[in-house]
């Protein structure tokens, strides 16, 4: 009983010593503007430039260091939208304590609305990415996302709405770094272009990244915060082409105390027109194709963030999208005295009509360690969609002797697609000048179609299908990094074992695939100077073929063409190498950058004769590998303020790919269509020309330039593509509203173009609703100061391009 009092009264000797030789730092935090408390606002104490301790204010912007060693410390406060405060505190056997009440300044730049948006577009080049802060001037361009991408540097949009980069579309696409089910083509229109913050073009991602995406990875930040109390902003405009199109969305945000609520909703509905033709010279035949769709579409999003305390945050939210499409395609074709032919006309009235719907739901973790930077984030998600496609055909089939023959038939198509992803992040900063980062992930996908048709030229076997797409991807990574004076480096490798399986009528035919891959990547940044930065990298990528790719299912069909996908498609690997130079200008920045890409078994289009047909006319539309590629190319932006209000955004890009596959064509040698070797050299330029003129704080106009030059492929060759779009911006209420009008493709001028000799030789045209004017509207409520909260990044695992025509 002694021994335990003597130790017991040791032990308090020694605390009551060491607590003589601490001190403790405490003070409050206010606005300066109205002496409010700021909650939740970041308190560094740093001793020779090393954070010692950090802490968040509470609720009445108070906070406390205790125990903390006698010595000469820098004091650092920050806080969104606010002036960082430093000062010095200096703790004696004379002064033990000290007191800090720090009013801070807000920042001139932040708007009394929700969101801080600049003026005007700005590009910053970073580590692995290329970062453009989206401004009014490129909200203007559009009601949707999709309405914006050919603003964005190296970025196209094609007439069917799909994404390429560099000119290639196997790119992947995320919005706030996370997957979706939804196509991205259907999704980026149904976003609209005043809920994005920036858009992050990662064309060599590091090893921390899924390697899917030969050409790299479109991230859409979109606007999130959590001011505190009540706040939102809404958005709504017209289109007016043929006919007029609407879109509004509605965001809702609510913090108190710990807690953070935001939701929003968004719809798109109208009728988008689309037409054009096919002309056929060897058998003189022209398809023409008249395309309405009938799209309504709606999003839902509700979530909250819980600050359970300063290291430790929960955020859960779920996503829905439901939407409901009618397709009418009218194909009349004309056989002007085919040779052999006793067919003068086919018309055939398609119609596809169904629901569509995804759900999403995500919980995350956030662990925040004592030292900065240091930190653990866990992830779950999972995925669940469901699509229903109704399709009907009657053709009329009318003779050189004009009798007529109708046969009318429906399809049903009914698919489902769930993904669950489960990851762990892991970033530890060792020192100031070393950063160690791991994480480890799961992603399986389950998917099942269904198909029943009634067309009676088929045999009645198969006239039904059951087709199973699943693969189960398992992976590790890690990277080092080391920051110098003037040079920084970051090294890394992926480790990820992929398994597929594909399953045809229940064993009729299957394709399995089981591998394991290493993934490196390499990353070497030079400061010449203060505002001039070389960066040299290196990665390893692949794309694996997707659902719509390989389903041996009719995506579409007209009397003459039928598009299914492969489920022979192997995955294609590529080894990029790039070299990327920022400069900072006193009134802007220049960047620009040149790589190189290895390419094995490409993934492309295919056009071939339908082997089932006896007539030779009707041609089946695919996937295939084509043989090793090479390709290489360059870009150059400029972001130039020439006078107070004209400033300049040029950007140009240039990627040329040697292309060797089998194709069908004619072959004299045979006098016969059929498969042959072909090598060509394909070439792309870009330009864009985005220029902004203000007459004062509140009206401006900009002009907007885009040319496509031609291209020869390996299948077709597209012809070029230009157009020119003005606008004009207006804003008040204290800038919390902002009208804008846009009048796109001025001169009409916008149109993809086409001729092949393969397999047949023939050429054509598509127009779509390019010349349009658009309203919009947007106004910002509420108020409070912006506290933004981290959140997780995940990218996908599939190339997402489909089979669609249209």
């Amino acid at each position: 009983m002694k021994l335990k009092f003597f130790l017991f009264a040791l032990l308090g000797i020694i605390a009551t010593a060491q607590a003589q030789n601490t001190g403790s730092v405490s003070g409050k935090i206010t606005e300066k503007s109205n002496n409010a408390p700021i909650s939740y606002a970041t308190v560094s104490l740093k001793e020779n430039g090393k954070v010692v301790s950090g802490v968040n204010t509470d609720d009445n912007g108070d906070f406390s260091f205790k125990n903390i060693a006698l010595k000469s410390y820098t004091i650092e406060i920050q806080y969104i939208g606010f002036r960082k405060y430093i000062g010095s505190v200096l703790l004696s056997e004379n002064k033990k304590t000290a007191t800090i009440n720090v009013a801070l300044e807000e920042e001139a730049t932040q708007l009394k609305g929700v969101n801080i948006v600049a003026e005007r577009s700005t590009i910053e080049q970073k580590i692995d990415r290329k970062v453009v802060n989206v401004g009014k001037d490129l909200t203007t361009a559009g009601a949707s996302a999709s309405d914006i991408m050919n603003n964005i540097p190296s970025v196209n949009v094609d007439q069917d709405g799909k994404l390429s980069l560099r000119g290639n579309d196997n790119v992947r696409v995320l919005i706030d770094g996370r997957p979706t089910n939804i196509d991205p083509a259907q999704l980026l229109k149904q976003i609209p272009s005043t809920s994005i913050k920036k858009i992050e073009l990662i064309t060599n991602p590091s090893a921390k990244y899924n390697p899917e995406g030969m050409s790299g990875i479109i991230n859409i930040i979109l606007h999130k915060n959590a001011n505190t109390g009540f706040n939102g902003s809404y958005s709504g405009g017209i289109t007016f082409g043929e006919t007029a199109k609407y879109n509004q969305s509605l965001d809702l945000n609510y913090k108190t105390g710990k807690v953070n609520f935001f939701g929003n909703v968004g719809q798109n509905f109208g009728k988008y027109h689309n037409k054009g033709f096919i002309q056929r010279f060897d058998e003189d035949i022209t398809q023409k194709i008249d395309v309405l769709n009938d799209n309504d579409s709606y999003l839902y999003k509700i979530g909250m963030d819980y600050l359970i305390d300063d290291h430790n945050t929960l955020s859960i939210y779920t996503n829905q999208n439901k939407s409901t499409g009618k397709g009418y395609v009218d194909t009349d074709i004309d056989y002007n005295n085919v040779t052999g032919s006793d067919i003068s006309n086919i018309f055939q009235k398609s119609r596809y009509w169904g629901p569509d719907q995804v759900g999403t739901y995500n919980l995350a973790y956030k662990h925040i360690f004592k030292k900065e930077g240091h930190t653990l984030d866990f992830e779950a998600n999972y995925s669940d969609n469901k699509e229903t496609q109704n399709a009907s055909f009657d053709t009329e089939t009318r003779k050189t002797d004009n009798t007529a023959g109708n046969v009318f038939y429906e399809d049903y198509l009914k698919g489902t697609r769930k993904l669950s992803t489960i990851n762990v992040d892991y970033v530890n900063p060792l020192n100031e000048k070393t950063t160690l980062e791991a994480g480890a992930e799961a992603r399986i996908t389950r998917t099942e179609n269904d198909y029943i048709t009634g067309n009676p030229l088929l045999p009645v076997a198969d006239q039904m299908s059951h087709y199973t797409y699943d693969t189960d991807i398992y992976s590790a990574y890690v990277t080092f990094g080391q920051k110098f004076k003037k040079l920084s480096y970051q090294v890394g490798a992926r480790f990820e074992s992929y398994k597929v399986q594909a399953n045809l009528n229940y064993g009729k035919d299957k394709f399995d695939d089981d591998y394991i891959t290493l993934y490196p990547s390499a990353y070497l940044t030079y400061n010449i100077t203060e505002k001039n930065t070389l960066q040299l990298s290196y990665s390893r990528r692949v794309d694996r073929p997707s659902l719509e790719q390989t389903k041996p299912i009719r995506e579409f069909a007209t009397p003459l063409v039928t598009s299914i996908g492969n489920p022979d498609l192997r995955p294609q690997f590529t080894n990029s190498v790039e070299l990327n130079y920022t400069k900072t200008l006193e009134k802007g920045s220049f960047t620009a950058g040149v790589f190189v890409r290895s390419i094995n078994d490409q993934i492309s289009r295919i056009l071939y004769p339908d082997p089932t047909d006896t007539s030779g006319q009707k041609q089946i539309m695919s996937f295939t590998n084509f043989d090793h590629n090479t390709a290489y190319g360059f870009e150059m932006s400029f972001n130039y303020k020439i006078t107070k209000w004209w400033d300049i955004q040029p950007s140009i890009d240039f990627s040329s790919i040697d292309q060797s596959g089998v194709i069908y064509g004619f072959i004299p040698e045979k006098n016969e269509i059929g498969p042959k070797n072909k090598t060509v050299t394909v070439s792309a330029f870009n330009g864009r020309m985005n220029s902004n003129f203000k007459v004062n704080k509140r009206l401006s106009f900009l002009a907007f330039g885009f040319y496509r030059g031609a291209t020869d492929g390996l299948q077709n060759n597209s012809h070029e593509m230009y157009k020119m779009d003005i606008g004009t911006r207006y804003t008040l209420l204290d800038n919390k509203m902002n009208l804008s009008v846009r009048f796109n493709d001025v001169f009409n001028t916008m149109k993809y173009a086409f001729d092949t000799e393969n397999p047949y030789p023939q050429a054509g045209q598509f127009k779509w609703e390019s010349q349009t004017v658009y309203f919009g509207l947007t106004y910002n409520f509420g108020g409070g100061k912006i506290k933004n909260l981290q959140r997780k990044q995940r990218d996908d695992n599939t190339n997402k391009g489909g089979g669609g025509m249209f």
